[in-house]
């Protein structure tokens, strides 16, 4: 009887030490992970979208050339669009077909939008941009395929289960945001738009260099193959877009690439750079970078573009008669209007209307 005792004892003891290990451990993953709240916000962007009711008519999947360019309140107060960007900074396509993937676990949307910048890619780049995309997807199957889709030859799966393996040493780097935002966060986009109301004017900007071949890679016209086919199986419109940043450049021969793509499988493909007039764009005043991304005025005219696309073409149906919605909008639009106001103070502008 006393051994049975002693050997209990032992076991809980075992336990309670584990459990203390564990969550000692836990606790110091979750403050030397990086919080995306202050400085470098994109890589918040993926987690925001579990936090939203899951309604929505269209889905961006894409780059920085879709949450810096289109503006989904725009979208609502102009067209009754409930539209959500599920994007990243250079998200490339085979994370952007995954994260596709994972939005149909909670909803299937009537158009998807692509944008094809990231078809210049056939594998990945830098680490850091593997972990702003996929560090924030929910775990699942989706996300398995993508971490190993996505990952370079230094990178490890375990450093993506185990976050604390990858930001082990971050000491150095942590602020007073790390401890705040342990637990709890804060938005830091508009249903995944990134909004910017300061100028910088496009100027001088860079031809672009010859390539020794100009034809996309194997891999990146296989997910955009798979894109298409999920898709079709959904029922869903999927629409390609180039979105009119001046830089990186955009080749003629990639051009021809899409458009006979899109041709041969009956999609929609809109090149934002040959409608600039039409859209009403001006570079010295629609950028905050010297062309590589819309401000807000720029993404603004951009949305009301393609706001007509969705009504005219796609057949989106005006949704703002809807009244829980219209609350939910009208709550996401006073956050909209606050932050507008709150930059365009900190730059020292004049409020545009």
């Amino acid at each position: 009887m006393t051994e049975t005792k002693t050997r209990k004892g032992q076991i809980i003891k075992i336990a309670v030490t584990a459990l203390i290990v564990l969550s000692g451990l836990f606790l110091l993953q979750r403050l030397l992970m990086p919080k995306y709240v202050d400085g470098v916000v994109e890589g918040a962007f993926v987690a925001e979208y579990y936090r939203e009711n899951k309604d929505h008519d269209v889905i961006f999947v894409g780059d920085c050339e879709v949450y810096e360019n289109f503006s989904p309140v725009v979208l609502w107060q102009e067209y009754g669009v409930n539209s959500y960007i599920r994007g990243s900074a250079e998200q490339y396509i085979w994370q952007s077909y995954y994260l596709l993937e994972d939005t149909l676990r909670y909803e299937t949307p009537d158009v998807v939008v692509f944008n094809i910048q990231s078809l210049q890619f056939s594998e990945s780049q830098r680490e850091a941009y593997n972990r702003m995309s996929l560090e924030g997807m929910r775990w699942s199957a989706s996300k398995v395929k993508a971490i190993f889709a996505s990952m370079k030859d230094n990178e490890h799966f375990l450093d993506y289960v185990f976050p604390i393996l990858r930001y082990h040493s971050r000491w150095s780097e942590l602020t007073a945001a790390d401890v705040e935002y342990m637990f709890t966060t804060k938005r830091v986009s508009h249903n995944g738009y990134y909004m910017r109301v300061d100028v910088k004017a496009a100027e001088n900007v860079p031809q672009g260099k010859p390539l020794a071949d100009y034809n996309f890679g194997e891999n990146a016209w296989k997910y955009l193959e798979k894109m298409t086919a999920l898709c079709a199986e959904k029922g869903i419109q999927l629409i390609l877009i180039k979105a009119p940043s001046l830089y990186p450049y955009w080749y003629p021969e990639w051009e021809a690439q899409v458009e006979e793509y899109a041709e041969k499988n009956n999609l929609p493909y809109i090149n934002f750079l040959e409608l600039v007039d039409e859209i009403g764009i001006d570079y010295t005043t629609d950028t905050y970078d010297g062309g590589l991304h819309m401000n807000l005025s720029g993404a603004e005219k951009l949305s009301r573009y393609i706001g007509r696309v969705f009504r005219e073409e796609a057949g989106l149906p005006d949704r703002r008669g809807e009244e829980k919605l219209s609350a939910v909008w009208a709550e996401k639009a006073a956050a909209y209007e606050e932050e507008k106001r709150a930059q365009y103070q900190y730059y020292g502008m004049e409020e545009q209307n």
